[in-house]
């Protein structure tokens, strides 16, 4: 387990970034179902932690626990090793946070050991990868933690997975996720946008500056319209991100 959480670095100015979207979270309960209680690993914030059932936040970085957002309560710890007993909770939630564990698998399995059910956003690397930002910031998708993100198949290697569900980002999405917007280029210039992009604020900053001069040029000539600008009036969009529920 790493000792110093990324997001100690990464994180600042997470909340300013990032806003849980209500169409989002309402697929998010309905994953939940009728669990009263839920663990919510790599907490974060707190964005998208259910307010009609008891949570509990787990969140390694001291840095995202001081922006949290909500009063439920949260321990500081990390997936592979967590503090609780055998089945203390009936459901585990984790938002796009597997790909930053050290050891997948033991956290999947501890996951497993608290919680009957386990809801997890994941994303599928062949879909993301292709995406039109990763032809502007290349090293996102070649990056070691890109390239090994856990695929559903991969997780139901330790989980018992009964269903996968895409997950379409909405044309005026308000969470600040890499694919948020993807209709919306001009908003992958604001550094506070790509700050709040684990994937992007992981970049080299020379990485950052060349592929935002490269997006900067393309809007101003239009050439980012001629190849992409249909998207500018689709309703929704599936970027590869899957919601995957095991237990």
């Amino acid at each position: 387990m790493s000792t110093e959480p990324i997001y100690e670095t990464i994180g600042v100015g997470y909340a300013q970034a990032r806003r849980p979207d209500p169409r989002v979270g309402a697929q998010i309960s309905a994953a939940l179902g009728d669990a009263a209680s839920v663990l919510n690993v790599g907490a974060g914030t707190g964005n998208y932690e259910p307010t009609d059932r008891t949570v509990v936040g787990l969140e390694p970085a001291r840095e995202m626990l001081r922006q949290r957002t909500n009063a439920n309560p949260v321990v500081q710890g990390f997936a592979e090793a967590l503090p609780f007993p055998d089945a203390c909770f009936d459901a585990a939630l984790g938002m796009f946070t597997v790909h930053h564990w050290t050891d997948r698998n033991q956290g999947l399995r501890e996951l497993r050991r608290v919680t009957a059910r386990q809801v997890l956003l994941v994303y599928d690397t062949a879909l993301t990868s292709q995406f039109w930002l990763a032809s502007y910031f290349p090293a996102m998708v070649v990056a070691p933690w890109e390239v090994n993100a856990p695929t559903p198949s991969d997780l139901a290697e330790v989980l018992d997975v009964k269903e996968v569900r895409v997950i379409e980002i909405p044309a005026d999405c308000v969470d600040g996720f890499t694919g948020c917007y993807w209709n919306r280029p001009e908003r992958y210039l604001d550094p506070v946008v790509q700050a709040g992009m684990s994937s992007m604020a992981r970049l080299t900053d020379d990485e950052r500056a060349e592929g935002s001069r490269h997006l900067a040029d393309d809007l101003d000539s239009g050439a980012w319209d001629r190849t992409h600008g249909h998207l500018r009036s689709e309703a929704t969009f599936d970027i590869g991100y899957r919601l995957v529920l095991s237990g």
